[in-house]
């Protein structure tokens, strides 16, 4: 916009100038009374410069235009190395490059796990699909009998229900675990043909202080989670097209058990293993050297952002 105007203000200053001055307005017609007569001859021998070069390139001229026809050589020459130019500078930035090089200079480990390869988030999953499950599991909790399974089962379907509201952007998730992560879903889908859905990801500090209050689902407050550093996910599976959260499904206990080896596997902390409270859909990367604060926290969470914003400037 500032060169258009720009640009607009020093057209109408010239055109301004033309009206008001009479020597200006002379020396100009003079000048194109001189100019364009030798742009007419120079147009007229470029003219038979391409005549002649055209007819370099007939068989009979072989002999007598062999000088010309060398000149075709060099302009295939130079058209193909400014097509191979044009390429490398237009071509567009991979999301997954940058990643990568991001990666590769803050956590060699996962980059070497990867081979280089940045894996892409799957969709979120459909909102419908999610309220589906929270009725399927409820019922399926409703169907036991034992005291202890009725306590369970109310911190369980207070969870579930809140499982609506919560954050599935895998943009929020610091790239660290999320590669991570979705090696796992890899791994789980190609070899054990599980797929998986992401249920929760970043979960903000009074979200957590919410769910704290209950001590059957968590006992962490604000930033004692690795939810608020994008380092954390709870997951889940999908079944015929259909969610499964219910952890009483054999099924799916058979996944969570799978999910728990493979997240080990590949550096991350699953909750299935916790004495205190088994949360078998959930993992986390226990980042060395940590710093369990607000601004750690707000930085971690947003290096995905910077990296979505740094590939947006590379296509502009």
């Amino acid at each position: 916009m500032i060169i258009a105007i720009f640009t607009g203000f020093i057209v109408l200053a010239f055109s301004l100038a033309w009206l008001f001055f009479y020597d200006l307005r002379f020396k100009v017609q003079e000048f194109f009374l001189v100019i364009i007569p030798q742009a007419k001859k120079q147009l007229y021998s470029a003219r038979q410069f391409a005549q002649q070069f055209n007819d370099a390139a007939a068989p009979t001229q072989l002999q007598s235009h062999w000088h010309l026809q060398q000149w075709w050589i060099l302009v295939a020459g130079f058209s193909l190395f400014a097509t191979i130019l044009i390429f490398a500078f237009t071509r567009p930035v991979s999301p997954t490059k940058i990643e990568a090089a991001y990666l590769k200079e803050v956590d060699p480990q996962i980059y070497t796990l990867l081979d280089g390869q940045m894996l892409s988030p799957p969709p979120e999953v459909e909102q419908s699909l999610i309220e589906e499950a929270i009725i399927s599991a409820s019922h399926i909790e409703a169907s036991q009998s034992s005291i202890q399974t009725k306590i369970e089962s109310s911190a369980i379907s207070h969870l579930h229900g809140d499982i609506i509201s919560a954050d599935r952007r895998w943009h929020k998730m610091n790239p660290r675990y999320k590669q991570r992560l979705l090696m796992v879903f890899k791994i789980m889908q190609q070899r054990y043909g599980y797929e998986m859905v992401l249920l929760e990801g970043y979960r903000s500090p009074e979200r957590q202080n919410a769910l704290a209050g209950n001590g059957h689902i968590t006992r962490a407050k604000a930033f004692q989670s690795y939810h608020q550093f994008g380092l954390a996910a709870d997951v889940a599976f999908k079944r015929n097209g259909k969610v499964v959260i219910s952890e009483r499904d054999p099924w799916a206990m058979r996944g969570y058990q799978l999910y728990g080896t493979i997240s080990e596997s590949v550096g991350l902390t699953w909750g299935g293993r916790w004495t205190s409270i088994q949360d078998y859909g959930h993992s986390e990367y226990r980042m060395p050297g940590l710093k369990k604060t607000a601004a750690m926290a707000e930085q971690l969470t947003a290096e995905d952002q910077l990296l979505a914003d740094s590939i947006n400037e590379a296509f502009e």
